[in-house]
């Protein structure tokens, strides 16, 4: 794997760490924290404040029923973790978003392919398949979009990501990724809102895809 060089903004972490980020940034969020040891260190060191700011509040007393399941809980064989480990190029939290099997590929032109994981009012993250060479066509966005390399890379006009690199865009990029020759692009990406095409033809098909 290449050096990780884009990684995810602190305030993402804390609020990841918090558990107030929307899901389908979450699960960009800790797919990129298994691979990234520097943002997997920073997430613990939320948590850690997270528990220290805790601590300040004044005990509640619970039931010892409710503490023995706790514990037992705590004892138990940690089974989905052994189900949903990494499998080739997916993290073991895509691994769990996909229930433990391969991607069901759907094309959308152009040997670009995706597979919708989770769409609500929340926003929507999915996988993205880019054959080398090949262009997402120009846009901007209507909102936030974050999007994880799982294989291969793709250039921009902001630089340059490779595996494990998290690229964060919001309303003021407008941009035409390129997938670089090599391995095709493999991608997380997640939305708070649809994308901006600038061209009429992904404007018309955007329903369709639900991108």
């Amino acid at each position: 794997m290449t050096d990780i060089t884009h990684h995810t903004p602190d305030a993402l972490l804390a609020a990841y760490a918090a558990g107030t980020l929307p899901q389908p940034f979450a699960l960009v969020v800790a797919a990129h924290i298994s691979l990234c040891l520097k943002c997997r260190a920073a997430f613990e060191a939320h948590q850690a404040i997270g528990g220290i700011v805790l601590e300040g509040f004044d005990a509640v007393e619970i039931s010892p029923d409710l503490k023995t399941n706790v514990l037992s809980l705590l004892d138990a064989p940690d089974q989905e973790s052994d189900v949903y480990a990494r499998t080739g190029v997916y993290p073991g939290p895509v691994m769990q978003a996909l229930k433990g099997k391969p991607p069901r590929w759907r094309r959308l032109g152009g040997g670009v392919k995706q597979n919708i994981l989770s769409a609500d009012e929340s926003g929507s993250v999915r996988l993205l398949y880019i054959p080398p060479g090949q262009a997402v066509p120009d846009h901007t966005h209507g909102g936030l979009e974050l999007t994880l390399v799982l294989q291969g890379s793709f250039s921009d006009e902001t630089g340059r990501f490779d595996v494990g690199d998290l690229e964060v865009a919001d309303e003021d990029l407008d941009h035409t990724p390129i997938a670089d020759y090599g391995a095709p692009c493999i991608c997380l990406a997640a939305t708070d809102a649809p994308l901006k095409f600038n061209s009429v033809l992904p404007r018309v098909l955007q329903p369709l895809f639900r991108i």
